[in-house]
């Protein structure tokens, strides 16, 4: 039986996007016209996603209720949203991911392509130290922040105050060496109670993305060796945004000085930094 995905969306303009994504990666778009329609479709087996509308009342409701079942029946849990500040509701929810409104046919491929999930990104990518301030641009205003390491992917931070997971924040940060600063906005998918953090990059400029790689690319052939993962320590309290039960929770290094010493990251099976 064809594989399908529920979408609770009364946003015309993102319903052909998502078509066009779903059927290259092999799903029905089936469009739910309540909660409870979804959920019916979800406990039925076949659904591989639930994408739901956070601008619609009671999305949270559908995510969370969706996220407490077992792994054969649990979907890919998305959220869909407008371009706002957000306190990580769709993430504490239980999304996996957010779809930024209007939708890009590029942004939902990337979301749906196999093992290319935020984390398993994160992890994939090389890490190269960071030695740069990050502001962030929060509801209460900007927030300095230092920068650990980075990738094309994301950066690990940390801040003078906690920060909480949450979703779409503005940032901007100077490339060290360059005379490009790098602006765009990021998911926090975790946060720790030292102010350490881990930001997923949602959406980059087209020539922000250039300029990042570039930059990574010079500091790879200048430095072959990347920045340690920044991985959480067993015994500090990690607050991340919810994810399929598949992914592991992430993890922050136990001696952030180590972090600093510019050997290779290594890679860790099962790990997200």
């Amino acid at each position: 039986m064809r594989r399908f995905a529920a979408v609770v969306s009364v946003d015309c303009s993102s319903r052909p996007i998502l078509k066009v994504a779903l059927h290259e990666a092999g799903m029905e778009q089936v469009v739910c016209n309540s909660h409870q329609e979804a959920m019916e479709l979800v406990l039925e087996g076949h659904c591989a996603a639930l994408i739901v509308d956070f601008d619609l009342p009671g999305a949270a409701d559908i995510l969370k209720t969706a996220a407490l079942l077992p792994a054969p029946l649990r979907p890919l849990l998305l959220a869909l949203s407008g371009a706002w500040a957000g306190t990580g509701q769709a993430f504490q929810s239980g999304a996996s991911r957010i779809l930024y409104k209007p939708l890009q046919l590029e942004q939902v491929r990337d979301a749906f392509e196999p093992g290319r999930g935020p984390r398993k990104k994160l992890h994939r990518s090389p890490r190269y130290e960071l030695r740069s301030l990050v502001y962030l641009e929060l509801e209460s205003g900007s927030m300095p922040a230092i920068g650990i390491n980075i990738s094309e992917q994301g950066m690990a931070i940390r801040t003078a105050e906690q920060i909480t997971p949450r979703s779409n924040v503005t940032f901007r940060c100077v490339l060290p060496g360059s005379k490009h600063s790098l602006h765009g906005h990021a998911d926090v998918i975790w946060a720790d109670a030292q102010g350490r953090a881990g930001m997923f990059f949602s959406r980059l400029s087209p020539s922000a993305r250039r300029h990042l790689k570039h930059w990574l690319r010079k500091l790879g052939r200048n430095n072959t060796n990347a920045a340690r993962s920044l991985l959480p320590s067993a015994d500090k309290a990690v607050f991340a945004a919810p994810a399929r039960l598949s992914s592991p929770p992430m993890a922050v290094c136990p001696q952030p000085e180590s972090c600093t010493s510019g050997k290779k990251a290594p890679e860790i099976s099962g790990a997200i930094g």
